[in-house]
């Protein structure tokens, strides 16, 4: 029975994954056993922070529109609540966007939210 050498396939998983190190500190970027063990935490990593980054990003959107709520006199909840009453249907991060870019015009939101509560 012939030998079987099991170079080529080993050498470039092992090249892979330590491409995939590039960049990593100290052994963790040359020594396969630790780059390998980096690059899979990596990926753990990677696939949670792209579930997080979605909570992050609607948690600055609600502060943000809070703070300009709360400088229209209105708070977040009452905010939401009035636009959802008037039928204004403008999501949380095009309203903080406005928030910040455009005071007038959430100012003018903020308004038809009081007028939409007090009715």
């Amino acid at each position: 029975m012939p030998r079987v050498k099991a170079g080529t396939v080993s050498r470039q998983r092992r090249n892979r994954v330590l491409k995939l190190a590039k960049g990593y500190y100290g052994s963790k970027h040359t020594l396969y056993r630790t780059a390998n063990e980096q690059v899979m935490r990596s990926f753990n990593y990677a696939y949670r922070d792209r579930r997080q980054k979605k909570r992050n990003f609607r948690k600055l959107w609600i502060t943000r529109i809070n703070a300009a709520a709360r400088m229209n006199d209105i708070s977040y909840s009452s905010l939401m609540h009035g636009l959802k009453v008037a039928g204004v249907e403008v999501n949380r991060k095009m309203l903080a966007d406005l928030a910040v870019n455009d005071a007038q015009a959430f100012a003018q939101l903020a308004d038809t939210a009081k007028q939409a509560i007090a009715k």
